[in-house]
């Protein structure tokens, strides 16, 4: 089978394509700003082409050239906090990208399946007595980067219903791992440790709030839970994929610095509230387990410790 991956040189796109290059069957291709692959253990496994999914005739071009039986549709504008700063931006790249994406299929008389790359980020504010979140709970984002997962997931399936492209929406919860960006909380705490151990920085974490409880999985679950709904999956259906468990921001720090031999202090740092927050969120991925028989296989701690360890060694070669 041959899968097309946008946003290939991505935290997500870069795990997914190792994921797909350990099983039998897959010829991948990525999508990326420049034809260059970040991830070194990627080159000469995958091909590359340049294209930006802005533009619909790079799009059109893209798809031309690789008729691919498979797409993970990856690519977006995925951080939170940015959105706020630049909410038309992050609007008109993830759903321009994705209806671009769209019709390039259509226009090429393609059929692959398009799995799409929706967030938990969708439901927004919920009552305690709503959790889990099942795929049934209303849409209430409060965010600009999740109501451009909204318009995404809703577009998704306007075009099977109107169009019979077979999509597929997984609606993901929070998932972390080596490789993610410093924007995003682990990788922030992480980093922090890992500079302060090298005597970098100052013994002190900043940090947003700490009370917020979410369904954090393991990215390497993900890129798996990836694969198994393009093999299994049914269209048009949204998954809801989590671990189905919920920790506190608190806990994952507790971890981390618990996993570190220096005393470290703890700040608060206002720059790190975000306008809006939802205090608890966890998954109810039933139906997805039901459908591909995915579960989590990896301990958050394990995770943590993963993390970590790959920031240990950023911060050496930074030095």
């Amino acid at each position: 089978m041959r899968a097309l991956i946008t946003g290939i040189n991505g935290f997500v796109g870069g795990h997914l394509a190792e994921h797909l290059l350990g099983e039998a069957g897959w010829e991948i291709w990525g999508l990326a700003r420049q034809a260059e692959l970040k991830l070194p253990q990627l080159r000469g496994h995958v091909q590359v082409l340049a294209a930006d999914l802005n533009d619909p005739g790079a799009v059109l071009a893209a798809l031309a050239d690789t008729r691919p039986d498979v797409v993970f549709h990856l690519a977006a504008q995925s951080n939170v906090p940015r959105s706020f700063d630049d909410p038309a931006g992050t609007l008109a790249t993830n759903v321009a990208a994705q209806l671009n994406l769209f019709q390039a299929v259509l226009q090429l008389r393609l059929d692959p399946l398009l799995v799409v790359a929706s967030s938990n980020e969708v439901y927004g504010h919920v009552r305690p007595e709503d959790l889990p979140l099942n795929e049934r709970t209303p849409f209430s984002p409060v965010n600009p980067y999740a109501v451009s997962k909204a318009a995404q997931d809703l577009l998704a399936y306007q075009y099977h219903a109107s169009h019979r492209l077979r999509t597929l929406r997984l609606r993901l919860f929070n998932h972390i791992g080596p490789r993610q960006s410093e924007q995003f909380v682990v990788s922030a705490f992480a980093a922090q440790i890992a500079r302060i151990e090298a005597g970098a920085q100052p013994p002190v974490i900043r940090v947003g709030n700490l009370a917020a409880e979410r369904d954090f999985t393991d990215v390497r679950d993900i890129a798996r839970a990836y694969a198994l709904a393009a093999r299994a999956g049914q269209v048009p259906n949204a998954y809801n994929v989590g671990a189905g468990r919920c920790v506190s921001v608190r806990w994952l720090l507790d971890t981390l610095l618990s996993l570190s031999s220096q005393p470290i202090s703890v700040e608060p740092d206002p720059a790190r509230m975000r306008p809006a927050d939802v205090p608890r969120v966890v998954s109810d991925s039933a139906l997805f387990r039901q459908h591909t028989g995915w579960q989590p296989r990896i301990a958050l701690e394990d995770t943590l410790a993963d993390v970590l360890e790959y920031w240990r060694q950023q911060v050496r070669a930074a030095h």
